[in-house]
């Protein structure tokens, strides 16, 4: 049985399909195993709920069918996923190590709810990330399942159990061997440590982080000279890091007030949410192949940095890092998924970037070099920005602005009910005209996608 079927939504991970259509399942199946791996549901309409009118020769023959249009074939596991609202199959894509492509030669990645194709260059970017290998589920030398924290184990099928909405009934191992942290013969893997262990630091000294506190803009101390006002070395599985990270962080954040009317609300020097993705991204994604350097957290009088050792993976670069998605470490992302570390797959730098808009805050900096990749958080608050009405703005779009402006954002359905008697492309024309102008920002895709003040 699959659990809340309805709840569930098509997403980084997810697709619905009703009919298990040979071509549209190929596609899907090629940009599951080209990125972190998916399950699909056939069977499943939009609103995830089981059509009751799929069976599984259908099921047979549509796999034999996209194992011809596959190269190399994709490997997939199915089994039956639901059976009170009517029968539906899940077709479960690990993340591949190969490089697919279908047999007209396009290759696919999941890009939120969409299959997206790869240029010539983002296809070279992406064979060139898998030939490293999946350093996470490689064994971790000299670890042993004795390693692992009790009470971090506990914590862990509490949260999956709440994340998935059913129990797990099976041994613990069990679980473990599911999400990756052992193999098949109980020994401990790379993601297992990073994830369980009382002290993974020994197995991997670079797996720590290192917060500093400058009391200035530049790295120096209070006498001017090369220094600091606190320095923390944080160790423990990931999700202890993020943990007391996110103290010491809370620490130090400057604290404001911000009356409206009679009311008094407290303002952090740093939207909360934005830092809390920044870090968790950090942490999630690093290469942790790197040895002799730690993630390192840098907090000065106008900025925070977060600074994470490894290059942005795969096609990622610093002009796309919004609209797509690829993880170096999906078992860790998984895992700090299930933990609530991570909300919702693919969507951290968007809800960064949502966070210090509506705070007033410049938006986030992206730094990208081969060997780290930095984020910087600006605390300076500036003005909301004030659109400019000039002849070649027309009326439609001036309310949009003021809509954004007073509402912090702005979805096509909203546009629309702003201008109900204009016909929806002309009003896709008119934001798609202000991105194009600089004055809004695209977020998202599809049905998520909104727009707010660049």
């Amino acid at each position: 049985m699959w659990p809340n079927l309805p709840e569930r939504r098509p997403g980084q991970m997810l697709a619905f399909m009703p009919e298990p259509d040979p071509q549209l399942l190929a596609e899907t199946m090629v940009a599951f195993a080209n990125s972190d791996g998916g399950d699909i549901l056939i069977g499943v309409n939009a609103e995830g709920q089981a059509t009751g009118q799929v069976y599984a020769d259908e099921v047979e023959s549509a796999l034999r069918a996209v194992a011809r249009e596959c190269r190399p074939p994709v490997d997939a596991r199915w089994h039956q996923a639901a059976d009170e609202d009517g029968l539906a199959f899940a077709i479960v894509i690990a993340r591949s190590p190969e490089l697919h492509s279908l047999a007209d030669g396009r290759v696919l990645v999941r890009a939120g709810a969409e299959n997206r194709p790869l240029s010539g260059d983002q296809i070279r970017q992406l064979a060139a990330t898998k030939s490293t290998g999946d350093f996470e589920a490689e064994l971790a030398p000299g670890a042993r399942r004795e390693d692992f924290d009790d009470e971090v184990l506990a914590e862990f099928v509490a949260k999956w159990e709440e994340r998935q909405h059913r129990e797990w009934i099976g041994p613990v191992d069990d679980l473990l061997l599911e999400v990756g942290a052992l193999d098949e013969e109980g020994h401990p893997t790379i993601v297992g440590v990073l994830l369980f262990a009382r002290n993974p630091q020994a197995f991997l000294p670079q797996s720590g982080l290192t917060f500093v506190k400058f009391v200035g803009t530049l790295p120096r101390g209070e006498s001017g000279r090369p220094g600091y006002g606190r320095r923390e070395e944080i160790g423990g599985p990931l999700a202890r890091i993020i943990q007391r990270t996110w103290e010491i962080v809370g620490e130090e954040m400057r604290i404001g007030a911000v009356v409206t009317g009679l009311e008094r609300k407290e303002r952090t020097e740093y939207p909360v949410a934005a830092v809390r993705e920044a870090l968790v991204n950090a942490i999630a994604h690093r290469d942790y192949r790197l040895g002799g350097r730690r993630i390192e957290v840098r907090m000065f009088s106008d900025r925070m940095e977060i600074i994470s050792p490894g290059g942005l993976p795969g096609f990622i670069t610093v002009d796309n890092i919004i609209e797509e998605h690829f993880s170096r470490n999906p078992r860790i992302v998984s895992g700090l998924y299930q933990w609530g570390y991570i909300e919702e797959l693919g969507l951290g730098v968007d809800l960064m970037i949502e966070e210090m808009t509506r705070a007033g805050h410049p938006l986030p900096k992206f730094k990208d070099t081969p060997y780290s990749f930095t984020v910087q958080l600006y605390n300076v608050r500036e003005r909301a920005p004030q659109p400019t009405w000039t002849r070649t703005m027309n009326e439609r779009q001036a309310k949009a602005l003021t809509y954004v402006q007073e509402h912090s954002r702005i979805t096509n359905r909203e546009y629309r009910g702003i201008c109900p008697d204009v016909s929806a492309e002309t009003l896709r024309l008119d934001l798609a005209d202000l991105v194009e102008r600089g004055i809004l920002l695209k977020i998202g895709a599809k049905k998520g996608t909104y727009y707010i003040l660049k």
